[in-house]
């Protein structure tokens, strides 16, 4: 597996993210309170709204156009509400974020 070197942890705020550009479009990188970090398309899977731009809580962010839920580990929609974001595989060694484009499991 290729991981990419992003940036330093602390280049992302807490409870912030990180838009990165993708083969596929724009990848969006969140950093929890707990500076845990994960990486899904920066695409809401209900209208396409950026994930980037939504508040993070716990390990979820919300939509910033219709507030739909999104799971920071898995990209799915929180009931009741059906969807995914995909996403992609993000890891923090020795302080920096890196993220490998390969699709995950």
């Amino acid at each position: 597996m290729n991981w990419y070197d992003i940036c330093a942890l602390e280049d992302i705020n807490p409870l912030g993210s990180r838009i990165i550009e993708g083969p596929k479009g724009d990848i969006a990188i969140f950093r929890t309170s707990d500076d845990e970090v994960f990486a899904l398309d920066d695409r809401c899977p209900h209208k396409g709204g950026p994930l980037s731009q939504g508040l993070i809580y716990g390990k979820r962010v919300s939509c910033p156009l219709h507030n739909w839920q999104i799971d920071l580990e898995s990209g799915d929609a929180q009931a009741p509400d059906i969807g995914c974001a995909h996403k992609h595989l993000a890891r923090v060694e020795k302080g920096r974020v890196q993220l490998s484009l390969k699709d995950a499991a």
